[in-house]
C-alpha cells in the first residue's frame, strides 16, 4: 500500500512540475523587459530547458518503475527513491517557475505558490524525504 501512494506520488510531483514549466513558459512569453520577451533571454531560455529535461527524466524514470512493477520487479526501495526525486526535482521547478515569474511568481494568479506549497507537503507525506 505504501509503496503504490509513493509511486502515485512520484507521478504527481511530475504533474505539479509540468504545471510550473507551462506557467514559466507562457509567462516567459508574454512578460517583456528591455523591450523584448524575457523568454528571449538566454538566462531563461536555459532556466527553462533545464525544468523541462529534468522533468522528461523523471517522467522516463517513473514510467520505467511502473514499467518493473507490472513485471513484479519494483522494490520498495526504487519506489521510495522515485517518489524522492521527483518530489525533489519539483520542487527545485517550482522555486525556479518563481523566479520566472519575479513578483508575480507569488501571487495567486499563477499557480507557482499552490504547487510549492503543495509538493512541501507532499515531502514528508508517506514517508519523509530523508527516510
Amino acid at each position: 500500500c505504501l509503496s503504490k501512494a509513493r509511486y502515485g506520488i512520484a507521478w504527481g510531483a511530475i504533474g505539479a512540475a509540468m504545471d510550473c514549466y507551462d506557467s514559466a513558459l507562457r509567462y516567459s512569453l508574454e512578460r517583456t523587459q528591455f523591450g523584448k520577451p524575457i523568454g528571449q533571454f538566454q538566462l531563461t531560455q536555459k532556466k527553462l530547458a533545464e525544468m523541462i529535461t529534468e522533468i522528461t527524466k523523471a517522467q522516463l524514470l517513473t514510467w520505467r518503475l511502473g514499467t518493473l512493477a507490472n513485471e513484479g520487479k519494483a522494490t520498495p526501495g526504487q519506489i521510495s527513491m522515485a517518489k524522492r526525486n521527483n518530489v525533489h526535482m519539483a520542487l527545485e521547478i517550482a522555486r525556479e517557475a518563481r523566479q520566472i515569474h519575479g513578483g508575480m511568481g507569488i501571487t495567486n494568479e499563477y499557480p507557482i505558490m499552490r504547487h510549492l506549497m503543495n509538493l512541501e507537503t507532499v515531502l514528508t507525506y508517506e514517508g519523509t524525504h530523508d527516510i
